[in-house]
């Protein structure tokens, strides 16, 4: 099967031009911000998950793997589980002082629970 017929990432199939290359996206990721201008959010959410709670930190600016990083930073310090999932963390369980201690504590000074 030539190049032109496998899907790419982005959803194209096939062209009919034999001219058409596709065209790499610049700036996917974002430059992360330092841990002292980090806005992060920490609530707590039930909707869609079962009846479950979670702890649910939002507000991270900067790449991808800095975000499953934290992410699993906070999951190790709570002893929980837990995912990264769109630009959110998700923690198992009511775990909102836990993680607002630890975010101080590790230079994420503008955190705050809602």
């Amino acid at each position: 099967m030539s190049k032109k017929n496998k899907p790419d990432s982005r959803g194209f199939v096939y062209s009919t031009d034999p001219n058409f290359s596709f065209q790499a996206d610049e700036n996917d990721e974002q430059e992360t911000l330092p841990a002292a201008q980090q806005k992060l959010r920490i609530r707590l959410e039930t909707k869609h998950r079962g009846g479950k709670t979670v702890s649910l930190i939002t507000g991270f600016i900067g790449a991808t793997d800095d975000l499953e990083d934290l992410g699993k930073k906070l999951k190790n310090f709570c002893g929980t589980g837990g995912a990264v999932k769109d630009g959110e963390i998700i923690i198992q369980g009511d775990q909102r002082e836990k993680i607002l201690q630890w975010l101080l504590k590790n230079g994420y000074k503008q955190s705050k629970k809602i």
